[in-house]
Parts: structure tokens; C-alpha cells; sequence
């Protein structure tokens, strides 16, 4: 009953900046906890971002506290991921999903966005 697509990614040169959006469709997307994962080639998926259903708590992964910032705006069923201090090991695809509860988006989520490459130079 969700779709998800992301969009924003790119390459760019280590330092630089992206913000990847996820469009939303479908009713209560103020009902979901929304998060974001990324996959580099030969490794898992795994967790960088999430954010609550009225985007007032945030959790990150260690390795991406204090430069990424999740946020979003029900309003536009849309969730924001602003990267700063892009690194060489930030180069994965980005996935866009959507949980009703934290644990639930953790271990897999409910709905999956394409995924929007990131790839960042040395």
C-alpha cells in the first residue's frame, strides 16, 4: 500500500554534499517510521538513519553521526537525507524504507524504495 522512490543521488568528490529525497505514496505516511539503508557491492545492507512518525526523535549508524541528517516533512510525504562530509566508504545504494515501528524497519521494514546510487571520489 506504499511506495517509495528515492532520488538525489549522484557522485561526488570526497567532502561534498548530497540530499537524497524519498517521495512517498499512499495513506498514514505520518503513521510510518521511515528510514534510510545503503548497499555496497559484497557487502549487507545496512542501517544509517531513521526517523519517527512525527520526525522529532532521530537515531543514526556510529559511523555516519555528525554529518548525516534524516528528516522529514508529512506535509509532502517525503523523507530527507542530507549528507555532508562525504566519504569514499559512503559509496553504496541508498534505500529508501518504511516501518511501522523502529525494531520492524530495523530488522527489514515493510516497504522498499529502488535504492539511488551515491558515489563519492577520492
Amino acid at each position: 500500500q506504499v511506495q517509495l522512490v528515492e532520488s538525489g543521488g549522484g557522485l561526488v568528490q570526497a567532502g561534498g554534499s548530497l540530499r537524497l529525497s524519498c517521495a512517498a505514496s499512499g495513506r498514514s505516511f505520518s503513521n510510518y517510521v521511515m528510514g534510510w539503508f545503503r548497499q555496497a557491492p559484497g557487502k549487507e545492507r545496512e542501517f544509517v538513519a531513521d526517523v519517527s512518525w512525527s520526525g522529532s526523535s532521530t537515531s543514526y549508524a556510529d559511523s555516519v553521526k555528525g554529518r548525516f541528517t534524516i528528516s522529514r516533512d508529512n506535509a509532502k510525504n517525503t523523507v530527507y537525507l542530507q549528507m555532508n562530509s562525504l566519504k569514499p566508504e559512503d559509496t553504496a545504494v541508498y534505500y529508501c524504507a518504511a516501518a511501522r515501528t523502529r525494531p520492524r524497519l530495523k530488522i527489514g521494514g515493510d516497504y522498499w524504495g529502488q535504492g539511488t546510487q551515491v558515489t563519492v571520489s577520492s
